[in-house]
Order: C-alpha cells, then sequence, then structure tokens
C-alpha cells in the first residue's frame, strides 16, 4: 500500500509506548513536572496521546521512541511515530 509521507510541523516529544493494540496506532505517555506556586514545589504529571505508527517502524510496548505533530490523521490522532530510540524487551534479553 502506498501511503504519502505525512508533513511534520511543530513541536517533537520523547516517551514510552504504553499501549499497541490498535492497528497502525500507539498511546505514547511521557512525564512532565508542573509547578504549584501555593506550595512553591513541583508535581509530576503525565500525558498520554494517540500517535500514528507507520509499518516501517512498527513500534511495540515499551518501546521509547520520538514523536511529532502533524495534520489531524483522525478525531484524536495529531502525532506521528518518526523514530524508535530504545527496545526494553531487547535491552532484558540481552
Amino acid at each position: 500500500m502506498n501511503e504519502k509521507p505525512l508533513s511534520i510541523r511543530g513541536r517533537k516529544f520523547t516517551g514510552t509506548v504504553v499501549s499497541d493494540k490498535m492497528s497502525k496506532t500507539v498511546t505514547v505517555e511521557w512525564e512532565r513536572r508542573k509547578y504549584i506556586p501555593k506550595y512553591e514545589r513541583y508535581e509530576k504529571r503525565r500525558t498520554k496521546v494517540k500517535a500514528h505508527n507507520p509499518e516501517e517502524i512498527d513500534a511495540k510496548v515499551g518501546d521509547k521512541v520520538i514523536i511529532a505533530e502533524t495534520r489531524p490523521i483522525s478525531k484524536t490522532k495529531n502525532f506521528v511515530v518518526i523514530k524508535i530510540i530504545t527496545n526494553e524487551e531487547k535491552e532484558k534479553t540481552e
């Protein structure tokens, strides 16, 4: 199947794949710190987004990936996986 390449624009994020049960889609999660002025401290928060998972990349659960913003692909999908950084499954077996 010949798919047109998706134009990448906007921000790039690094996160971990937490779900790959959908077809051609993965859920990517990363942690961020939010400052709470009242307590003058930071709290951890998580961001979860759906990203297009091209067949050439084929990211699996546990992979650390780089995702980039793109045009809306579906109702909830606005990101595309552009690179796999590490693979936890391979690291555990080695």
